[in-house]
C-alpha cells in the first residue's frame, strides 16, 4: 500500500456496526413476510434505490411501502423497523480514523437514505461529542444526498474526477463484494473487508 494517498471508506459495516437480519425479523414480526426481496445487504428494490438516492422524501417512502407490503403499519412503525438494522459506532474507530488523517485524503461514501442518516448521525456525534462526525472526512458522500449510489462504476468516477484523485492511488474500503467489484471497474485499489477483520486489524 505504499503508492496509496487517499482512501474512500464505507460507512455500515466498516465503521458503523450493523445487522441487516435485526431489520429484516423486525419487518417479519410486524408481518411482512417478503422483505429479504425488496431490500438486503447485496440488491435493492427500485422503492429502495429511490430512497436511497434522494428521489423520494420518507415520506412518500412509507406510503408506497405499506401499498407493496399491504400492510396497515404506521410511520413510526416503518422507521423503527429500517433503523433496527443500526447499531454502534465503536470509538476506536474514530480513533483510528483521526491518526489517518495525517498520513491519507480520507473520504466517506455510503448507500444511505435520510431515515438512517437521522439516526446514525446522532450516534456518531455522540461517540465523539468534541469534534463532528463529517468533518474527519475531506467530503462525505451519501447517496440520499449525492444522487448516486453503490456498485454503479460511474459513481465512484464522479467521486474521483470531483476530488481529482488518480484511482491507482485512491483505497476503497468497503464489505460488501458487489460494489468492491464496481470500485475495481473503476479503477480503484480495492479491499473487502470481511468479518471476523475489523479497520483496526488492517496494516494502514
Amino acid at each position: 500500500m505504499s503508492n496509496i494517498k487517499n482512501i474512500i471508506f464505507d460507512f455500515g459495516g466498516v465503521l458503523l456496526n450493523i445487522d441487516y437480519t435485526l431489520t429484516e425479523r423486525a419487518f417479519i414480526n410486524l408481518g411482512v413476510n417478503n422483505f429479504s426481496a425488496l431490500y438486503n445487504q447485496h440488491k435493492a428494490s427500485e422503492l429502495f434505490e429511490q430512497l436511497e438516492t434522494g428521489k423520494i422524501t420518507p415520506e412518500s417512502f412509507y406510503t408506497i411501502f405499506r401499498n407493496i407490503s399491504n400492510m396497515q403499519l404506521t410511520n413510526e412503525q416503518i422507521k423503527n423497523a429500517w433503523n433496527a438494522m443500526l447499531l454502534n459506532l465503536p470509538k476506536e474507530r474514530i480513533q483510528f480514523l483521526q491518526k489517518l488523517k495525517s498520513k491519507y485524503k480520507i473520504f466517506l461514501y455510503s448507500n444511505t437514505n435520510e431515515i438512517h442518516y437521522n439516526c446514525f448521525i446522532k450516534t456518531a456525534n455522540l461517540v465523539s461529542p468534541n469534534h463532528n462526525f463529517n468533518n474527519l472526512f475531506i467530503k462525505t458522500y451519501y447517496s440520499h444526498l449525492c444522487g448516486f449510489r453503490k456498485p454503479y462504476t460511474e459513481s465512484y468516477i464522479n467521486i474521483l474526477q470531483e476530488q481529482g484523485l488518480n484511482p491507482k492511488e485512491t483505497l476503497f474500503i468497503d464489505d460488501t463484494l458487489i460494489n468492491i467489484e464496481g470500485a475495481e471497474k473503476a479503477g480503484l485499489q480495492v479491499l473487502h473487508l470481511q468479518h471476523p477483520n475489523t479497520l483496526l486489524n488492517l496494516a494502514l
